[in-house]
């Protein structure tokens, strides 16, 4: 799988060195604690997909232009950031398998460092100077916090239903899918047509990316995924395996579920609802939720001639299907 993202960025080999350094430019700061822990986090990048996705769906629709390449990295700046407030909201200790930013720096530097980002990235939306594209990016900021928001509202009341868990991945996770696809298509001119159907993409691709995050918190191990497994069940996040057995298992056994689902749930906790998910088909349906998602999401690429950045883009939906972290 992971020979399937190093081919995505085939056909935009230069494009990620001009991007990379754009990014790295964007968050220079006169403050050396500032350049500290951004360099820490710059060591490990993780997939860098979405910006990936953005520079992807611009070649597919014309020729990158200078703004692609700010707006990758506002987008970038975006995501880095909500992953760093995620991780003191969530307490977590781990983030691609490194010490998180708020365990070596703490939360204040961490919210601080998070906040930082932001206002470059509101900074570098003012460069881009398209109000098709700022209308987005703003629209996108509000809905990955009210996503998160959403989703501990529920998870506490204990209300979360698949419709409300898809109402709430659209914002918290597939927005920004959704933007970077979209923007990249914006910069160079696209025809709203083509703009509408990256747009599609990428939201679809970003549903089915949470329901394969949703898969490893079930599944997955701390090796694999660079966070401990069960992470999400310990803070009584209902994932779409958890949500589609409460649907179907019987009151009694909903609320054994339920009584296990605490704060400090135990390892052999995490077990037992595992082997429930499991035995009452949560995983396969999340799976086949997935694949549907999937294959709506390469549909949306139809209205586009064949062509090795179109091949790229269906190649990131092949990747999310089979990637283990």
């Amino acid at each position: 799988m992971k020979s399937l993202l190093n081919k995505l960025s085939t056909s935009i080999q230069p494009e990620m060195i001009e991007f990379n350094r754009t990014f790295k430019t964007s968050l220079n700061s006169e403050v050396k604690l500032i350049n500290t822990v951004i360099g820490y986090i710059s060591r490990k990048k993780g997939k860098q997909l979405r910006p990936r996705l953005c520079l992807l769906s611009a070649k597919m629709c014309g020729e990158i232009t200078p703004l692609t390449y700010k707006a990758a990295a506002l987008i970038e700046m975006i995501h880095v950031a909500t992953l760093i407030h995620d991780d003191v909201v969530d307490e977590a200790d781990l983030r691609r398998g490194w010490p998180s930013v708020n365990r070596i720096w703490k939360n204040k530097i961490s919210i601080l460092v998070g906040d930082f980002m932001f206002s470059k990235a509101l900074s570098n939306m003012i460069t881009l100077r398209n109000f098709d594209a700022l209308e987005i990016l703003s629209s996108t900021a509000e809905r990955l916090s009210q996503g998160e928001i959403l989703q501990i509202e529920k998870a506490l009341k204990k209300e979360m239903t698949e419709g409300i868990y898809y109402r709430m991945v659209r914002d918290k996770t597939a927005s920004l899918f959704s933007a970077s696809c979209q923007i990249g298509a914006i910069t160079t001119n696209a025809s709203v047509e083509q703009q509408k159907a990256m747009a599609i993409f990428g939201e679809k691709l970003g549903i089915a990316f949470q329901i394969r995050d949703d898969l490893f918190d079930i599944m997955g191990t701390v090796d694999a995924i660079g966070k401990p497994i069960g992470f999400d069940v310990k803070k009584n996040m209902l994932t779409l395996p958890l949500i589609h057995i409460f649907e179907t298992v019987g009151n009694n056994q909903k609320k054994s579920i339920q009584r296990k689902l605490k704060q400090y749930a135990s390892w052999k906790d995490i077990l037992s609802i595992r082997k429930l998910v499991k035995k009452h088909g949560g995983i396969d349906y999340a799976t086949q939720q997935m694949e549907r998602i999937s294959n709506e999401a390469m549909d949306a690429l139809n209205i586009f001639p064949d062509s090795e950045y179109k091949d790229a883009l269906i190649d990131a939906v092949k990747f999310n299907l089979g990637r283990e972290s």
